[in-house]
């Protein structure tokens, strides 16, 4: 008995519909290990010429970064970002001593570098079927880093607040706030007007940075089933 060949296409098909559903399921909850992208947005500098307005001489900052995915709750990220801090200490309200050498106006470029770890308030990705995962998730983060202002490098210890949303399966996009503590006082190039003592984070310059960002999706995490 020989079998009909229309018989066999048959059963080819139903094969082939028989597996989409499943190989779509897969793709859908996909993990990756690493993400690439971009970021830019305002930076503000805080120090002798600017004690706390976040909204005084704000310039802008662009960054690459890589962010490396231990699970979906969990991040480190490394970034290197350039940017310019200036500011007039003539104009503000405090008034400093009369003294030799202080550069009263400035504007300097600043290039930072940093690692940060990143904690997800949730699961983040689109594996929610069966991981709980959601798109959406914000983050709190913290560091450490390197800042190189004025013809000096100082240590920087980063903290902030950031969201992050998965529009689309490999396409992440989000706004990242972080501010950055240094050790450096000259940075502004206006150092201790008041000659106060200081130690290593004490009475030192700082920054913020609102950075918007965009990201890709690399290195997928294959799992052998939904239990793993």
């Amino acid at each position: 008995m020989h079998t009909q060949p229309h018989t066999i296409v048959h059963l080819l098909i139903g094969c082939i519909l028989t597996m989409l559903p499943l190989r779509h399921a897969q793709a859908q909850e996909l993990e990756y290990a690493l993400e690439l992208g971009v970021m830019a947005g305002p930076l503000t500098y805080f120090g002798d010429a600017n004690y706390g307005s976040p909204f005084k001489n704000p310039n802008a900052a662009a960054a690459v970064f890589a962010r490396y995915n231990l699970n979906q709750r969990m991040s480190l990220k490394f970034d290197v970002a350039y940017g310019k801090i200036s500011g007039d200490a003539s104009k503000g309200s405090n008034k400093f001593p009369d003294l030799d050498g202080q550069e009263w106006k400035f504007s300097k470029p600043l290039v930072d570098i940093a690692c940060q770890y990143e904690l997800n308030f949730w699961a983040y990705g689109t594996g929610g079927s069966y991981k709980g995962s959601r798109r959406l998730a914000p983050y709190i983060q913290m560091g450490l880093g390197l800042t190189a202002c004025n013809k000096e490098v100082a240590l920087s210890i980063p903290l902030g607040i950031g969201v992050k949303y998965k529009f689309a399966p490999r396409w992440n996009c989000g706004a990242d706030l972080s501010v950055r503590f240094t050790t450096s006082d000259n940075l502004d190039g206006i150092t201790d007007p008041y000659r106060i003592s200081s130690g290593a984070f004490k009475n030192k310059d700082s920054y913020a940075m609102l950075l918007f960002y965009v990201a890709y999706d690399l290195c997928p995490k294959y799992r052998k089933c939904n239990n793993e």
